[in-house]
């Protein structure tokens, strides 16, 4: 049995998240189990303009850590027979035309080259928007609650030019998991949410998990969402903790927990959830930036190694890391103030670089685009 420890017992830890805080957040939570116990710990606020610190069992928009869930599922459906993993999405998903190239695998693994919906950054500093609703700015702001079906935004990327053949190249695309969702809800004949349900979050006892779907609410407690913007040459900072996630879908629209994102990755990796076989290859990296399925695989400065997610969700963001075995697991949320310059985002990456190092003894980290608002 774990023993749930205060601020005190482990300072370096509260200073640390303190000072990420101080870097520009608004405010932080964070969870720590190993060997030690559990450690929990908040700093910052939970609102503007007030003095509470952020729930430490708070709900809190996990952006792409929802790409983690997804994958599990789709393997639970490869471990029941229901779908093959190295198939042509095509065969599942008929409606779309897909190249024929394109497995399933690739979708879990960003190698298909299909445009991602929210917009591509090119590597020659170009960019291509993608849906409306993440045009940066006002436009977000006032489309955020509008309902966008997942066959539209898998329609409209695949409007656009391919990124690279399919299993040539890596590129981060929510549209892969889009056509993930679509595709889990065509073999099972269930929607996604419900499948969710049945595999996960049911067995595990997530209560503090959902898959949202078009729902603009957020259950209580939980930290304040913010995007600022500029409108005739006026900073405007505004709560978007309410709004519609369908425009991102399954690429981050679920809620959650540190507490049971600590559960979640705890137990998948400890092989809870997939035959060893299936977990492995949802651990074994491709090479260019050593992304798995669904997970990032990552070596630390201690010579370990780390399996994780991160994701941000316009003002929320959560963080998910873990060793192979689910031992010792790090879990936290993040509110802060999201804008279209991503003014976080290096802040971001520096934060993650250092609790990991702080936690597992260093290493590289994160989604690529963790603090997008698009993501």
């Amino acid at each position: 049995m774990s023993i749930t420890r205060t601020d005190q017992d482990r300072p370096e830890l509260q200073k640390t998240i303190e000072e990420l805080v101080d870097s520009g957040f608004t405010g932080m939570t964070m969870r720590v189990n190993d060997e030690r116990g559990e450690w929990v710990g908040s700093a910052g606020v939970r609102k503007l303009g007030e003095n509470a610190k952020p729930p430490t069992d708070g709900h809190v928009r996990i952006g792409s850590n929802t790409k983690t869930f997804a994958a599990t599922l789709v393997l639970q459906l490869v471990a029941e027979g229901t779908i093959e993993l190295d198939a042509p999405a095509d065969d599942y998903l008929p409606e779309f035309g897909l190249d024929r190239r394109i497995t399933v695998r690739m979708l879990l693994q960003h190698t298909s080259g299909v445009f991602n919906f929210t917009g591509e950054y090119y590597d020659d500093g170009t960019y291509a928007p993608g849906i409306p609703a993440t045009t940066a700015g006002q436009e977000w702001v006032d489309n955020r609650f509008k309902t966008y079906l997942p066959q539209e935004l898998v329609r409209l990327a695949l409007s656009k030019p391919s990124r690279f053949e399919p299993g040539t190249d890596w590129s981060y695309s929510n549209t892969n998991y889009v056509l993930a969702r679509l595709l889990i809800e065509k073999v099972t004949g269930r929607t996604y949410a419900e499948e969710m349900q049945r595999l996960i979050l049911g067995p595990l006892g997530l209560t503090g998990t959902v898959a949202p779907t078009t729902q603009s609410e957020i259950s209580e407690p939980h930290a304040r969402a913010y995007y600022r913007y500029e409108e005739a040459g006026e900073q405007k900072t505004v709560d978007v903790t309410r709004q519609n996630p369908s425009w991102i879908s399954s690429g981050g629209d679920m809620i959650s927990t540190t507490q049971d994102l600590h559960t979640f990755i705890s137990a998948l990796l400890g092989g809870k959830l997939l035959p060893a076989p299936l977990l492995a290859e949802m651990c074994t990296p491709e090479p260019k930036v050593g992304y798995g399925l669904g997970v990032f695989v990552q070596d630390t400065d201690g010579g370990g190694t780390v399996i994780t997610h991160n994701g941000g969700m316009a003002g929320h963001g959560a963080l998910m890391y873990s060793t192979p075995d689910g031992s010792k697991t790090l879990t936290a949320s993040l509110n802060y103030v999201d804008d279209a310059a991503l003014s976080l985002g290096e802040a971001f990456q520096k934060a993650t670089q250092r609790l990991v190092k702080e936690v597992f003894g260093g290493g590289q980290t994160g989604s690529p685009d963790a603090t997008e608002p698009a993501q």
